[in-house]
């Protein structure tokens, strides 16, 4: 049982912690053998495995003396999900020129995912090209310039330019914002294109392999999806190849557009003298999957309606529809790790000798693969009030298959909680380094960019590029976990795990929000943050 005690105890007692409670590796392998499980058929959103594993987080929740803090005094807040499929023999793209019609071939050169909004997708119009499809005017940016978009269908290149910072450009090209620039503006289907650099980062072939992967949205109680732009009707993704032909006779070929981002130069827009009809067919099913809320109750009488809130993702991708033998997709590190790191730092919590000022909500959330929608949902119907939610830890996927020297904080240099992190990285005897792969877009592929969007501030730890081992480096090991085990089977608890990682991993986050719950100011957006002038609330900037 955690005592109400003086605010001088209260310090003493994140003193003592920081030097006596120490992370158990032990708990945390256990926990990622368990939830890592073939028994648990990769946790699929909506899966019997995921709700086994959420049983799972909500009795070690109960045996850490956490309250329930889900909806209806239970550990679960159950969220409705619309998910579709998409009809492979249904998809058809053809691309008029004059009196020339050309039908370009499923899944070959083009792929379309599934509509959420409808059935039947259709969008039959004017193609115009539109550079990167990005609107920042903080970055002095407008692809949209001079441009008619209304009833058109917009053709715009993948990713982003090389000269936008890691955070806010990662942001302003996420595909949401893409979908946004494009519906305001009248359009009615947008149609992305591979780029050289893309094409070496993800090939167009490997992505092929997704077409038969379900896509999902959130839904109200009325059925209305929660993301989204209904406006847009259509989409598709092209081949390098197939891309040529919209360009064929345009103001500027495709290949000397391709040229100019080799030389960082920023292509601008111009209509193609073409026109595109696009249609397919999606299937959709309701289904419905839990986010788990545990609360450990602060000790000031004022503070303790605040909340530090962590985060972690229990959903997984379940199983592959492949020929390979081995199709449970166990999600180790992604993110086995996070969750069972998140129980630990639960428990650590626990066993603190008084409880720390704010309270801590701990939150596994559900369809992170998905797009982030289980802490989407809860960020935009959070089970404690929004504007007391003070600060976002969030824990996915720390590769723990070397011993790291350094991490890197994204989100950290926006607000207050930069200082929190230096100072708990240096306790670890590591140091901080800057996004060294601004071109992988980390900031917004994770949960806590839900946080960042409802005005909170967020911080989301990566395992660096340096280690303590001679001779290892930390993006080779990344980038090799990305190549051969990232969204495949093989993301299994047969890897070479380095548990001392996950101590060292455990104890900087669990230093960060015990610090975050004790400091008597909440976290507030720096005044020149593009994401505290975008998303901040009153009183939250300073």
């Amino acid at each position: 049982m955690i005592l109400g005690c003086s605010a001088t105890s209260v310090d003493k007692s994140a003193e003592m912690a920081q030097t006596s409670l120490k992370p158990n590796v032990e708990n945390i392998k256990g926990h990622m053998n368990f939830l890592a499980h073939d028994l648990l058929e990769g946790r699929d959103t909506g899966s019997r495995g995921h709700e086994i594993a959420s049983l799972y987080i909500q009795t070690e929740f109960q045996k850490y003396g956490l309250q329930a803090a889900g909806e209806n005094d239970s550990f679960q807040q159950r969220v409705k999900f619309r998910k579709g499929l998409l009809v492979q023999e249904s998809p058809a793209l053809s691309i008029t020129k004059g009196d020339t019609t050309l039908e370009l071939e499923f899944p070959k050169q083009f792929i379309s995912g599934p509509n959420l909004a409808s059935e039947e997708a259709s969008a039959s119009a004017p193609l115009v090209f539109v550079g990167y499809g990005i609107v920042a005017p903080d970055l002095e940016h407008n692809d949209y310039a001079d441009i008619d978009v209304e009833g058109k269908i917009v053709v715009m290149l993948a990713g982003k330019p090389a000269s936008f910072p890691s955070e806010v450009g990662s942001h302003v090209s996420s595909t949401a914002q893409k979908q946004h620039y494009a519906a305001d503006r009248g359009a009615v289907g947008y149609i992305s294109i591979q780029t050289p650099a893309a094409e070496k980062r993800r090939p167009y072939d490997r992505t092929i392999n997704y077409v038969r992967m379900p896509r999902m949205t959130w839904i109200d109680d009325k059925g209305v999806p929660g993301n989204g732009r209904p406006e847009l009707k259509a989409s598709a993704f092209l081949s390098m190849d197939a891309a040529k032909v919209l360009f064929e006779d345009a103001p500027v070929a495709l290949d000397d557009i391709y040229a100019q981002l080799e030389n960082d130069e920023i292509p601008t827009g111009f209509e193609l003298d073409a026109e595109a009809s696009l249609s397919y067919t999606t299937t959709h099913e309701d289904i419905s999957s839990p986010n788990v809320v545990g609360l450990l109750e602060g000790s000031d009488p004022e503070l303790k309606n605040e909340y530090v809130v962590y985060t972690a993702h229990s959903d997984h991708l379940g199983i592959s529809k492949s020929v390979e033998k081995d199709k449970i997709n166990n999600g180790a590190m992604d993110n086995a790790t996070g969750t069972s790191v998140l129980l630990e730092t639960a428990r650590l919590f626990s066993q603190l000798p008084v409880a720390p000022k704010r309270s801590i909500l701990f939150v596994a959330v559900t369809g992170e693969e998905k797009g982030l929608l289980g802490a989407d949902y809860f960020a935009r119907n959070p089970t404690r009030p929004v504007e007391s939610l003070v600060a976002n830890v969030n824990l996915d996927m720390p590769i723990l298959t070397y011993e790291f020297a350094d991490v890197i904080a994204f989100g950290a240099s926006h607000s207050t909680m930069g200082e929190k992190v230096e100072a708990a990285v240096k306790n670890a005897d590591i140091k901080l380094t800057d996004d060294p792969w601004p071109e992988l877009n980390l900031f917004t592929r994770s949960d806590h960019y839900a946080f960042v969007k409802q005005g909170i501030p967020a911080v989301f730890l990566v395992t660096g590029i340096e280690s303590k081992t001679p001779g290892i480096d930390g993006s080779e090991v990344l980038n090799t976990f990305l190549a051969t085990n990232y969204h495949r089977p093989s993301d299994d608890m047969n890897q070479a795990f380095i548990w001392d990682a996950a101590r060292t991993f455990s104890q900087v986050n669990f230093e960060i929000g015990l610090t975050l719950a004790n400091d008597k100011e909440r976290p507030t957006w720096h005044a020149d943050s593009f994401f505290g002038q975008t998303f901040g609330r009153e009183g939250n900037i300073k």
